[in-house]
């Protein structure tokens, strides 16, 4: 699990509902009326824009922004120098030996590809192709996030014209003020809270994850190139650490000194 997106919408959930609770009851704060014109209108408004195959897809990502689980790049870099170390040792079919080790797919699928004798360059291009699909697909979820931050506020400005539509219609009825007021204000509310809080943060989250995920397989790609090619594990260590932070370049060789 992700803690930071937990902490960040915990904490500003908790500091909005304790300024809302030392100035008055919270229950003034909830309004049903207010939360179908927000929340069904974002809905709504957002399958006009995407159909529903890539709204559900980006639903169904939307627990990457709280569970995840993935590799380090330099956990990536150390296991794929003793991969090519293996491999100049024993063989590329030695290759096979080392798969049950491996969790990822597309990590796994590369292993395949060079253990059926596929050519280097060959696989760092079908490799690379599946990198620009996995990114164009990631950019496609968080844009759906990022649009509905930005449909969320627009609806809740039609939320409080149709409260103020309402209150104009009925000022002679001191009773129905109160409510149509309070539609007015919440539906901003609403709509601010869930393109601010929600969709926008979430949206950042994902892309930052989608670069996490690209680099990783980058490394993974331009790697077994190096592992196919026979490159010194000495050598390819360097080129792959130029991916990587200069605090993380730690060498694997050193380790065994």
């Amino acid at each position: 699990m992700d803690l930071s997106t937990v902490v960040g919408i915990v904490v500003a959930f908790a500091l909005m509902i304790g300024a809302i609770v030392m100035g008055g009851p919270l229950t003034i704060f909830i309004n049903i009326p207010s939360l179908v014109i927000v929340v069904g209108g974002t809905i709504g408004a957002t399958l006009v824009h995407y159909p529903f195959g890539e709204f559900f897809r980006a639903m169904s990502i939307f627990k990457k922004a709280f569970f995840h689980k993935n590799q380090t790049p330099k956990e990536t870099v150390s296991q794929l120098i003793r991969f090519a170390g293996k491999a100049r040792k024993e063989g590329i079919l030695a290759l096979q030996s080392v798969m049950g080790e491996v969790e990822d797919p597309f990590f796994l699928k590369s292993l395949q590809m060079a253990v059926d004798g596929q050519e280097a360059e060959d696989l760092k291009s079908m490799l690379d192709r599946e990198i620009e699909y996995i990114m164009e697909r990631h950019e496609s979820g968080a844009e759906l996030f990022v649009q509905m931050g930005t449909y969320a506020p627009a609806l809740g400005m039609i939320g409080t014209l149709i409260g103020l539509v309402q209150m104009l219609q009925t000022m002679s009825d001191p009773s129905s003020i109160g409510p149509a007021m309070a539609v007015a204000l919440l539906t901003t509310f609403y709509g601010a809270i869930i393109a601010n809080i929600i969709c926008m943060p979430v949206a950042g989250k994902l892309r930052g994850r989608s670069s996490e995920e690209v680099l990783r397989k980058t490394l993974i790609a331009e790697g077994m190139r190096c592992v196919l090619t026979g490159e010194n594990p000495r050598i390819m260590e360097q080129r792959l650490h130029a991916f990587l932070q200069p605090k993380e370049r730690e060498s694997n060789f050193n380790k065994k000194d």
